[in-house]
């Protein structure tokens, strides 16, 4: 027999207007732009007055700038099914893109970036390749190697594998030791130590190339082959007892094994693949006094479309409406919906970060004015959500993905966050001013004795900070420091 039962739930649900704006805060400058314009292209009610305004001037050069602001008075729909008012009024075009346009960073976007034109790490490889005498069947082995090194120079598959490649997808029917032998002329290009299989022999490639009547490279090349482990261990008592060395000829093979570069293929990449950094705000010192803009790029010139507005005066002035006629204007009302809550999304976007950077500039005021990390107050997201009474995921938002550029370098402002550590004396300070102490006596320790984090300790112990060693080896590797022996230096 069924049973019905009554229950009562309390769930919370978010509107599709909330969920746009949601994922429009956490959006960086740096891709707001493609943001924008994938919206442009799927609601066509939707238009960028910066690309448009110079047309319009074109097109109707006796309108009165002023006409573009629709009244309500002037316009009439049926209530009955919905305003027409509503979609024909339009704020101040400032309002939604001019107000932070101070800052000039609209030139950014006409300025071009030289590119360096090089070849790339495989091209280099391919061209060294192509100078070299060889029959037709080790060109076509040498290619494969080549194309099978991975990013940094190195060729992680099997000789085996290789050679399957080439007889199924090449019909070459080659040995093992033909694919060997081949292996080992593109060892010989440049940079040296590409080929390899292992770090191992990246570094003695390397190592041999060099003058092999040295007796330094002659005692690299020892080491690296025998005693490679204790040697990226730093055992270096160890080294010394079983080659047989004084203290400066280790000395000597340390630093020659330090100039060799692990990652071959890295030398030849080129840097400017690294993803450019566009601050979201702007903070100058104005004679002791702090002025926060908005990058423009944040403030885009939106407006609902002039000819969606033309369909519906001609909709309200037809004395028919007929089904089709309905439908359409539905798809258009449809259209305009989105493109509002668009435009709102990005203005309550626009006044969210300008509130949350303001919260945080104003509880930092001290460390933006000098820039001295030991100015920085200890301060968590409930510390600014409290502040503009926003919730602690919306600061989240804003902090995890958005940089400020100040006169002392361009920051992310997650790195302002930072938990609270009390001093002796009863004063929280922040934990950066601790990482900051640690960082400046690792940097002026003796390299041969390197402080040890018990050391560490009782070194902040007597400025003032009484914390645990557990928790000077927790900052130390939030740094990436690693321990002392490996802090080592002969």
């Amino acid at each position: 027999m069924l049973k019905q039962n009554l229950q009562q739930k309390l769930l919370q649900k978010l509107s599709p207007q909330q969920i746009q704006f949601i994922k429009l805060l956490q959006v960086p400058t740096v891709s707001l732009d493609t943001r924008i314009k994938e919206e442009l292209e799927e609601n066509p009610a939707l238009e960028d007055l910066s690309l448009t305004s110079i047309t319009e001037a074109e097109e109707y050069p006796d309108r009165d700038p002023e006409e573009d602001n629709f009244n309500a008075d002037e316009e009439k729909g049926e209530a009955d099914e919905f305003n027409i008012d509503d979609y024909l009024q339009e704020d101040n075009v400032n309002e939604y893109g001019s107000r932070y346009d101070q800052n000039g960073d609209d030139d950014d976007e006409r300025k071009e970036i030289p590119i360096a034109v090089q070849s790339s790490f495989f091209e280099s490889l391919q061209l060294q390749l192509d100078l070299l005498p060889l029959s037709d069947k080790d060109f076509r082995i040498g290619r494969q190697i080549i194309g099978s090194l991975d990013d940094d120079g190195y060729l992680r598959r099997p000789i085996t594998s290789l050679t399957d490649d080439l007889a199924f997808s090449q019909n070459i029917f080659a040995e093992d030791e033909e694919v060997e032998d081949m292996l080992k002329v593109i060892q010989g290009f440049d940079p040296p130590g590409v080929g390899a299989r292992s770090l191992q022999e990246c570094l003695l490639i390397q190592l041999r190339k060099k003058d092999p009547r040295d007796p330094i490279i002659k005692k690299a090349i020892n080491v690296v082959e025998d005693y490679l482990d204790e040697f990226t261990r730093k055992h270096y008592d160890k080294l010394e007892k079983a080659l047989n060395m004084s203290s400066d000829e280790l000395r000597g093979v340390v630093n020659e094994i330090l100039k060799l570069n692990p990652k071959p293929g890295d030398s030849s990449e080129n840097n400017t693949k690294q993803m450019q950094v566009i601050p979201d705000f702007h903070i100058t010192n104005n004679d002791g006094m702090l002025v926060l803009t908005l990058n423009s790029k944040n403030a885009p010139e939106l407006r609902i479309s002039r000819s969606y507005q033309e369909m519906f005066e001609h909709y309200d002035k037809a004395s028919q409406k007929d089904k089709k006629l309905k439908e359409a204007v539905q798809f258009v009302k449809q259209k305009l919906d989105s493109a509002k809550w668009f435009i709102d999304a990005i203005k309550q976007r626009q006044q969210t970060l300008l509130k949350t950077m303001n919260a945080i500039m104003q509880y930092q005021y001290d460390y933006f004015l000098t820039g001295d990390d030991k100015n920085l107050r200890p301060m968590i997201l409930k510390d600014i959500a409290d502040r503009i009474s926003m919730d602690i995921s919306t600061v989240s938002r804003v902090a995890n993905s958005k940089y400020v550029q100040t006169e002392f370098g361009t920051f992310l402002l997650k790195s302002f966050f930072s938990e609270a550590i009390q001093t002796e004396s009863g004063e929280e300070v922040s934990n950066k001013e601790v990482k900051k102490i640690l960082e400046e006596h690792i940097g002026k320790e003796d390299k041969q004795r390197p402080l040890a984090d018990e050391k560490l300790t009782e070194i902040l112990k007597d400025a003032g900070y009484n914390i645990a060693r557990r928790t000077v080896a927790k900052y130390r590797e939030q740094m990436n420091i690693p321990v002392a022996r490996l802090r080592r230096e002969l």
